[in-house]
């Protein structure tokens, strides 16, 4: 015998590259399905943070993974109202904003590609989402942490537009940006994070492609939700 059912959501994967819109989109889901929201590039920016402050050299692997595995990172719900999307900890200090800075972004992908670091942080990632109803977003979450994820969106968008999001960000917080160099660094981190031999950042086979490259936050949040309605209302063969 077999019945239909409408297959349910429990666990979305958003992954794409630095600027394509990956936490607006991911946070406003979260609020219109009451689920978890969890950025996971925040744990490689905290990282990488973390060893700038030590004053680690960015090629010394070994030290920086050594320190990965023994940080305590933590990401929960916003404490307060500053246009943070979440709080970040690192060893008990609050650095959401500390770890957006333009030296983080110059060198989060070197550091998240080491194999070490990522096994740290993918640990504690699978953690978080073995508990269902969890939006996780990141570089590797539908081919890595997630890869059977019940719904997996991977966004795109050109890099010039991607750049021009950042530097607008940048000037709003009142932090110095120039759009060349923005443009530059989204470049040479693409590059980065698409060739590592670790987790390269590449859309899931079975990912729905979103090109939000001429759409607005909003736009983009609309059309993806359109995405989750219809996946929930799919009629799927269940053998009874």
């Amino acid at each position: 015998m077999t019945t239909l059912y409408a297959r349910p959501i429990e666990t979305i994967a958003i992954d794409g590259p630095a600027g394509s819109g990956k936490s607006t989109v991911g946070l406003g889901l979260a609020k219109q399905l009451g689920f978890l929201y969890f950025d996971t590039g925040v744990m490689y920016r905290a990282a990488t943070l973390a060893a700038l402050r030590q004053g680690l050299a960015v090629s010394d692997e070994a030290a920086i993974s050594q320190m990965a595995e023994g940080l305590h990172i933590e990401v929960l719900p916003p404490d307060r109202d500053d246009g943070r999307q979440y709080t970040v900890g690192v060893d008990g200090e609050d650095v959401t904003w500390d770890i957006r800075t333009p030296d983080v972004e110059a060198n989060v992908s070197a550091i998240s590609a080491y194999p070490r670091v990522r096994k740290a942080m993918v640990k504690q990632q699978r953690r978080v989402a073995a508990n269902g109803q969890v939006i996780m977003v990141g570089r590797d979450i539908g081919t890595v942490v997630m890869p059977d994820a019940d719904l997996k969106i991977y966004l795109v968008a050109s890099v010039e537009a991607r750049a021009q999001r950042r530097h607008r960000e940048l000037v709003q917080r009142g932090q110095p940006s120039d759009y060349e160099a923005v443009l530059a660094s989204m470049r040479e981190r693409d590059r980065i994070d698409m060739t590592r031999a670790e987790s390269p950042l590449r859309p899931a086979a079975d990912a729905l492609i979103v090109d939000c490259t001429d759409m607005d936050a909003s736009d983009t949040l609309d059309y993806v939700l359109k995405l989750v309605e219809a996946q929930q209302k799919a009629a799927v063969v269940r053998e009874a």
